[in-house]
């Protein structure tokens, strides 16, 4: 599948180095590059931008994600680390879908720490693999990626699940920086 990431960062570098692993054509862009040329082949693109950009990069691509599955691997945050969003009524991924309108947004990738990114796996534990998405086809899709990364893949329910997802990556932060827990930590759902 090809598919292209948009963000060089921790996260775009580490879900590029996974999903090659797995057999896709992935290529990572940085956001100063020509991002809606390249999403014309794609067939997956995944924002892996800070969540200040997010809009911007949605402005760009405009039309050209139409139809085409869009994950939000971002965390909605403010550069103080809190919610950038009132996850009681929205979250970052249902504001990408309405920029979006024509486009498959999935919420996934956001609630590991990069450092499990390409393998799905801390330490030998599988950490739990959340997707949340309203099409159906396209969230199977990104369930299967999940699981071929190695992360057991949790199908989180409807993109509004998100406004739960975002929260929850905001703990994993807090507890691996502000707890001490450090990047080698995360959830798994005992099912």
């Amino acid at each position: 599948m090809d598919i292209v990431i948009i963000g060089r960062g921790n996260v775009g570098s580490a879900l590029q180095s996974g999903l090659s692993r797995i057999g896709h054509q992935v290529r990572a862009l940085g956001r100063a590059e020509d991002v809606t040329e390249a999403v014309t082949t794609a067939e997956v693109v995944v924002f892996a931008v800070p969540f200040g950009e997010v809009q911007n990069v949605a402005g760009q691509l405009g039309s050209a994600v139409n139809g085409k599955v869009v994950i939000d691997a971002t965390n909605a945050l403010t550069p103080s680390m809190e919610l950038a969003v009132d996850t009681r009524t929205t979250s970052g991924a249902e504001e990408l879908q309405k920029a979006l309108p024509a486009a498959k947004v999935v919420k996934a990738f956001n609630t590991a720490f990069a450092s499990a990114m390409a393998t799905g796996e801390i330490s030998g534990e599988k950490l739990a693999g959340l997707v949340a998405g309203d099409d159906a086809d396209a969230k199977a899709q990104v369930l299967s990626m999940v699981e071929a990364i190695g992360f057991d893949p949790i199908d989180a329910g409807p993109l509004s699940a998100a406004r739960l997802l975002e929260p929850l990556a905001v703990l994993n932060i807090k507890l691996g920086f502000v707890q001490g827990y450090g990047p080698v930590s995360g959830f798994r759902l005992v099912h």
